[in-house]
């Protein structure tokens, strides 16, 4: 790991991207607290509301992540990834300027953050593609593992730095500064040295073949296949338990909110740790293996949880809450540990030209579930308790390993 990361400073323009990314995910991580404030405080959203607000985010990703990836295919990667954060920054900054102006409300907002969204499917998918045209493809674990460090620190530090922003200087500000983010994150992409060649296109080809063509490759490959359907079940599930437990921890569990915050906080934490350990653990055991041992993890994590929320409920209040920081950062460390292994995994086996539709029908798919996830877990854990919509969840889990473990990616065909 040391040499490989004295090597990727060297890369011509690896330490601007990384450098983007990190003030990216930071900006990101305080828009996670500033924006629900903004609707809740600021605009007086109803619950519903609040669901469509959020709805608006992540549509996006089901309407256009296939058309998306295409078209990222079809140009160059840089580009696309520079006026993408441009615009970004614009959507955001739209809405500190409504508010100081008095015209800002609920549908504005859900507005200004379903465009913000489409330009993420964009930016997502350039910044996932871009990658392999920067860093020399032994060393993508090493600098995939490097931005996953950056992001854990992010997801740990931000939502912290973000509430303290909006307690100083009010919500809409705070947004505001997210929107600055963005810009100096195009700024920092302008600067990656990356030889980039206008992708050719034969002659006639049309969109919904170059669809086809991903879509095909995508769940075709004996590799990717397998892989992509365990992450489709994982995403699924985590959306669902962590909208169950954020119901259970705090309303009938009754733990205080700075516990739950703490308890989430602990995954970011274990998740840079992980994020540190990947590249070892993938040169070890293969990235494929490493995958299927994450994912077992994730299952662990939620059978405790399962058991500490449920089975556990007659016990002292501090073996539940010292239960659940356990399970959250094996869950954060599990996750540190798979993604960058699996985002190499899938720069690997796919050719360039097929990578933006690869990286948008994978996200498409898992941001959709995800979706559902939050819906049909809130729904399940209403109609038929919280025990069963936990139990289902751990069963989700359990399915997406099975799914991993049962493939190719057990093999060194992994590798």
């Amino acid at each position: 790991m040391g040499d490989d990361v004295t090597t990727l400073r060297r890369v011509p323009g690896f330490r601007s991207y990384w450098s983007a990314a990190t003030v990216s995910s930071f900006g990101s991580a305080v828009s996670a607290v500033a924006v629900p404030v903004l609707v809740v405080t600021v605009l007086h959203a109803t619950p519903f509301e609040v669901g469509l607000v959020n709805a608006a985010q992540f549509l996006p990703y089901a309407l256009f992540g296939l058309i998306v990836g295409a078209y990222v295919d079809r140009f160059r990667r840089r580009p696309l990834l520079i006026w993408a954060s441009v615009g970004r920054g614009l959507c955001l900054g739209a809405i500190p300027l409504l508010w100081l102006t008095g015209l800002l409300d609920l549908w504005v907002t859900a507005a200004a953050l379903f465009v913000f969204g489409i330009l993420s499917v964009v930016g997502f998918a350039a910044t996932q593609s871009l990658l392999p045209r920067i860093v020399p493809r032994p060393l993508l674990l090493a600098a995939n593992a490097r931005v996953d460090q950056s992001d854990a620190a992010a997801q740990t530090v931000g939502p912290a730095l973000g509430g303290v922003l909006v307690g100083l200087v009010t919500a809409p500000v705070a947004i505001a500064l997210d929107a600055l983010s963005y810009f100096v994150d195009a700024v920092l992409i302008a600067r990656v040295s990356v030889d980039e060649q206008q992708p050719a296109r034969p002659a006639g080809t049309r969109l919904r073949s170059d669809i086809a063509e991903g879509l095909r490759w995508t769940y075709g490959h004996a590799v990717l296949k397998p892989l992509a359907l365990s992450t489709h079940l994982w995403f699924l599930a985590n959306a669902a338990g962590l909208t169950v437990f954020a119901t259970l921890a705090l309303r009938t569990l009754a733990l205080p909110a700075v516990v739950y915050g703490a308890i989430i906080a602990v995954s970011g934490v274990a998740m840079l740790v992980g994020a540190t350990a990947a590249p070892r653990l993938g040169a070890r055991f293969g990235a494929g293996r490493t995958i299927i041992a994450a994912r077992a993890a994730y299952l662990i994590a939620w059978a405790a949880i399962t058991l500490a929320t449920l089975g556990l409920r007659g016990a002292p209040p501090l073996a539940v809450v010292l239960v659940l920081f356990g399970a959250f950062a094996v869950h954060g460390v599990a996750a540190g540990c798979e993604n960058a292994n699996e985002m190499s995994l899938r720069q690997l086996v796919t050719p360039d030209a097929l990578l933006g539709r690869t990286n948008g029908t994978m996200r498409s798919a898992n941001r959709t579930l995800a979706a559902v996830g939050a819906v049909g877990g809130g729904a399940l854990m209403t109609v038929a308790g919280d025990g069963i919509a936990l139990l289902a969840v751990t069963l989700v889990f359990a399915v997406a390993v099975v799914v991993a473990a049962c493939s190719p990616l057990r093999t060194d065909m992994a590798r």
